[in-house]
């Protein structure tokens, strides 16, 4: 038995609109939308002003204990279905205008009808939500740090630290390796509170001003970024689109300036909005 696989929800694109009434479902090419997490063609079934974009797939390969089951044994499996669901929802984005509600990986009706249910269900939830995402994307920003050329940075400019060097240069060779140990872990605690007090915050109020909204997510560790250098922020701006281009020009300006003492900046998109829906 088959089943609708939900990427996302858009606005009702003019081809249903110039459609006959009688049009209820608009199917559309593989070339259009990526490949399907079911092997299926992607369409899109509309409701009032809104479409859902959906593809068939077996009830049995997806339903949730299938899904929780794979995720046990097959994580290769999750992940190569959970790549082509971002593809579709990036692909269904492209050919909305970038607007488009993205749903989260499983989301799966047994029929039409529930699907229908769902989307007169929530349509006044749907229809806020694509209005507050008008005219606006998802940008993400990454900052990682390459540690010693901060605390190279702060050894040369803390008059603290600067001190304490010149204070065991007369001291016995043994004397200054215990003493250059400490001042060393000095330097990491400052370099730590800078990051956190000043150079962070600082970063932020440049960029928030150019967004409408910010959500800061999780830092991610080496074994998912798969960077030597520790990533120290991570983030997702809203911006408007008129205001993209100053957004990516503040961006550059911070990485001329920070760049030379280890912040390393990385910023993409436009993404589908998984932050702000």
């Amino acid at each position: 038995m088959k089943g609708l696989y939900l990427y996302g929800i858009c606005p009702l694109r003019r081809s249903f609109s110039e459609a006959s009434p009688s049009v209820k479902i608009k199917k559309l090419s593989n070339k259009d939308t990526g490949e399907s997490i079911g092997g299926e063609k992607v369409f899109s079934i509309p409701y009032k002003d809104i479409e859902a974009v959906v593809s068939e797939v077996f009830l049995k390969e997806f339903g949730s204990e299938e899904i929780q089951r794979r995720a046990r044994e097959d994580l290769e499996w999750i992940k190569d279905k959970a790549l082509m669901h971002e593809k579709a929802i990036e692909t269904a984005m492209n050919n909305s205008d970038g607007l488009i509600i993205p749903m989260k990986f499983g989301t799966i009706f047994k029929d039409k009808g529930s699907l229908i249910g769902s989307l007169k269900k929530d349509y006044l939830k749907f229809k806020g939500l694509l209005d507050g995402l008008q005219g606006k994307e998802e940008r993400s920003v990454k900052i990682y740090l390459k540690s010693q050329l901060l605390e190279n940075e702060i050894k040369k400019k803390s008059p603290m630290i600067q001190s304490k060097l010149e204070e065991i240069k007369s001291l016995p060779a043994g004397r200054q390796y215990f003493l250059e140990e400490e001042i060393n872990e000095m330097v990491k605690r400052e370099a730590k509170n800078s990051i956190n007090n000043n150079y962070i915050p600082l970063f932020l109020e440049k960029l928030k001003g150019l967004a409408e909204e910010l959500k800061e997510n999780r830092i991610l560790g080496k074994e998912l970024t798969q960077r030597n250098d520790p990533m120290i922020f991570n983030g997702a701006f809203l911006v408007k689109k008129e205001k993209v281009d100053k957004f990516q020009k503040e961006m550059q300006k911070l990485r001329a300036e920070y760049e030379k003492i280890g912040f390393i900046f990385e910023s993409s998109g436009p993404w589908p909005p998984y932050n702000f829906v």
